[in-house]
């Protein structure tokens, strides 16, 4: 290692985030999805609720409400995810997705008649995360979360104006996601009218999407002739976003991006064999478009009790998942150049070297070549620095957290031989140790995690091995 440079982390044409917990499933750790999937997402999606008004608050609704006799998944009388602020959660979570060089995403659906003091908690809470983004009463166009049924649709764009204004006065760092409906058959956007303002304000639009969905799990089953659930074409769906984001350019005068921050076909429709070709299909229809005006698909969910899930959670434990071919499929996309992360060599520097992370699309770090003259028998680095650091080689990453001093880099030629001399690219990037960014005199505090590595990792890289005990 003669030789160190800068190395930039940039935007993909088309950003892939991930869903982890919802109703449907609790939230898993980021080191073992990690493991599983290879790389880091843009986003990871967590969901939540806020009514603390409400007479069962802050316990789970249906924990709360276990007697009630429940028909459909919306039927209690708030929105059945993991109340917001109870037990700590979700800002374990946010550190755990921030530290494995993600950005959050927090969906959260809220009570809008809160008074201002409410919101202002929740948006200083928020600051400390960095760029993360906020999805403020999603598929609010529906009639089934909690919002829809107690507000109509103007009171609910009022609130997420009001909530708006207040997040970028208390955390401008964090980015709104405003999430309603498409167009219809005259053109018009579901709900324009009153939901223009928000369209107005939010920094990111957002409709979620499921060309094949069991909307009635789990209270019935999805049979031929059976069952409540639903099915799209994939063209259908690409008409649907291009037409909507045309139509919100029309009427808003902004060039803001379009997304879908909830997609996936569900596999209790199509059958776990074939869930996975609607998804491939799916975003490769935006890369064959080039639809520049879209820039984000969020995967729901990694694990699910149904099978919307890349896993499926074992019914026997909850804490073990079964993974889906759906997973394999998947990995398709997440490593489809079009839909990962520039990374761009720059300058060369000299330790010790200064780094910036700002975010899952806007980080400097250091890039190291690293030579293998074939396949090893041992590839590990060790690190003397207490640092919370995300390190990738060949689009594989991985996680070194403060404390830990060795990471095995094995597993990237597990699957991928080296049959001859090769230099890999060796890019290492720190991550907040905390999850969180310490607020500092810095005007960018908010913004912008600074870390400095004082000198290069010592690598054990071995050809050989003591003995193959048995073998020879």
């Amino acid at each position: 290692m003669d030789h160190a440079y800068k190395v930039k982390l940039g935007r993909a044409k088309c950003a892939l985030d991930l869903g982890d917990g919802s109703e449907r499933a609790e939230y898993v750790n980021q080191d073992y999805i990690l493991h599983k999937l290879g790389r880091p997402h843009r986003c990871v999606n967590i969901m939540y609720t806020y009514y603390p008004k409400d007479a069962q608050w802050p316990n789970r609704i249906s924990k709360a409400c276990a007697d009630m006799n429940i028909s459909f998944q919306w039927d209690y009388p708030y929105d059945d995810y993991f109340p917001y602020g109870a037990d700590g959660e979700p800002f374990e979570q946010m550190k755990d997705i921030r530290r494995h060089g993600q950005d959050v995403l927090l969906t959260l659906t809220i009570d809008c008649s809160l008074e201002d003091s409410y919101l202002r908690e929740i948006a200083g809470q928020l600051a400390p995360f960095g760029r993360m983004r906020i999805r403020i009463n999603h598929e609010c166009q529906g009639t089934w979360f909690t919002h829809n049924k107690r507000f109509s649709r103007k009171e609910i764009a009022d609130f997420f104006v009001r909530f708006h204004n207040i997040i970028k006065e208390e955390a401008p760092n964090v980015s709104t996601i405003f999430c309603a409906g498409f167009t219809d058959e005259d053109g018009k956007v579901e709900g324009e009218d009153d939901f223009i303002e928000a369209y107005k304000k939010a920094d990111v639009w957002s409709a979620d999407c499921y060309p094949a969905l069991h909307y009635g799990w789990p209270y019935d089953v999805a049979e031929v002739g059976g069952g409540q659930y639903k099915t799209e074409t994939i063209a259908e769906n690409y008409e649907r976003f291009q037409s909507t984001a045309a139509r919100l350019r029309e009427i808003t005068g902004r060039d803001v991006y379009l997304s879908t921050a909830e997609c996936n076909t569900d596999g209790d429709v199509t059958g776990p064999m074939h869930q996975g070709e609607a998804v491939i299909r799916f975003a490769e229809y935006f890369k064959e478009k080039k639809a520049d005006w879209f820039n984000g698909i969020s995967m729901y969910q990694f694990r699910d009790r149904g099978r919307l899930g890349l896993e499926i959670e074992d019914p026997n434990n909850s804490s073990v998942g079964i993974e889906q071919p759906l997973l394999q499929d998947y990995k398709k996309v997440l490593y489809d150049s079009y839909f990962m992360p520039e990374l761009s060599r720059k300058e060369e520097v000299s330790f010790p070297v200064d780094c910036r992370w700002g975010g899952s699309e806007d980080a400097e770090g250091i890039e190291i070549p690293v030579r293998l003259e074939h396949t090893p028998e041992f590839f590990e680095g060790t690190f003397e620095e207490d640092l919370s650091l995300m390190i990738e080689m060949q689009g594989k990453w991985f996680y070194k957290a403060p404390g830990v001093k060795t990471i095995d880099f094995m597993s990237l030629v597990f699957e991928k031989k080296v049959d001859g001399p090769t230099e890999l690219a060796m890019r290492i990037f720190i991550t907040p140790p905390e999850g969180v960014n310490p607020k500092t005199d810095k005007e960018d505090w908010n913004l912008n995690y600074y870390g400095r590595m004082e000198k290069a990792p010592e690598l054990r890289i071995r050809y050989e091995v003591p003995g193959r005990v048995g073998i020879e």
